[in-house]
């Protein structure tokens, strides 16, 4: 039997334009090329745990419009279970203008248009996807009450419970108990806690998570790999060296993969090198969803990669 991931969060159409470099302030550069791509962080993190082998249920809202209409065909051509991904009227599906430079770094601007109708009712009357579930994975892409909402309704009903908190922005203080495992990057956690960006706040802003009620930390380090924290151990997962050609999705295929990691029961010391691997294939290629590996890309490269652990 797969593993079940439920994925409550945002769907959007991702709007790339590649350049040269970043524009300054009130400069207009002109761009090499421009791709419209399925995207959102609900929406890629479906994808790459259904590209890692889980069966995946997707909860959110799309306008209805040409963008929706293709967004929701997308998922279902994964292989995502869509019954829960309503189109609505009055407000245009979400989309994210994306600006990736010649390293391969991006900036993102969204708008979340549909993805705002998403309330703590869609999710009640979705309950019996959170009983369904051995992982429920969430975001802050959808609106705070209802992603609050649903982590409680999540931890009620068994499955462990993941929260990228992406954008950062703060939650209630007895939603952080609830928590299974909190997935932040670096600048999140820093906004997060107030810590700084080196190896001694990254430390401590996982200590201030613990301290808060969050049973296991994993926060993403970009090419210095992630750091994870419990109440029994840390250590540091290193990252793989690969060329970078477009950071878009990469966080996402790291916690889709740790979602599917988790759900399947294994260990911190086999879940972080997949999904580092993960994230590490992603980069090396164009657009969201698109650049998203397989099950099979993933365990090939882990089996070349010298010292990939494999607990």
């Amino acid at each position: 039997m797969n593993p079940a991931v439920l994925v409550v969060g945002s769907i959007n159409m991702d709007l790339v334009v590649r350049v040269l470099r970043f524009p300054l302030p009130g400069e207009t550069i002109v761009g090499d090329e421009f791709l419209t791509s399925p995207g959102g962080k609900g929406a890629n993190q479906a994808v790459a745990a259904r590209r890692l082998g889980a069966d995946v249920q997707l909860i959110g809202k799309v306008g209805n419009d040409a963008y929706g209409s293709h967004l929701r065909e997308s998922l279902r051509s994964e292989g995502i279970e869509v019954k829960s991904v309503e189109m609505i009227e009055g407000e245009p599906s979400g989309v994210a203008v994306i600006v990736v430079d010649r390293s391969g770094q991006n900036s993102i601007v969204v708008a979340a248009g549909a993805n705002r109708r998403l309330s703590p009712a869609d999710l009640t009357a979705n309950v019996d996807c959170f009983r369904w579930a051995d992982v429920v994975l969430f975001q802050l892409e959808s609106p705070l009450e209802t992603v609050c909402e649903g982590i409680k309704l999540a931890h009620a009903s068994g499955p462990l419970v993941i929260l990228n908190p992406a954008p950062a922005q703060s939650l209630p203080a007895e939603i952080w108990p609830l928590v299974d495992f909190l997935v932040p990057n670096e600048s999140e956690a820093a906004l997060l806690t107030g810590s700084l960006g080196d190896r001694l706040g990254v430390e401590q802003a996982a200590e201030e998570f613990l301290g808060r009620g969050v049973r296991q930390v994993i926060i993403s380090l970009g090419e210095r790999g992630a750091y994870f924290a419990s109440a029994k151990e840390r250590f540091t997962q290193p990252t793989f060296p690969v060329l970078s050609v477009d950071s878009t999705a990469a966080g996402d295929a790291f916690v889709g993969a740790l979602a599917v990691a988790f759900a399947s029961g294994w260990t911190i010391q086999r879940s972080l090198p997949f999904a580092a691997a993960s994230g590490a294939i992603t980069v090396t290629r164009k657009g969201a969803q698109s650049s998203l590996p397989s099950r099979q890309e993933v365990e090939d490269f882990l089996s070349q990669t010298t010292g990939a652990k494999r607990g």
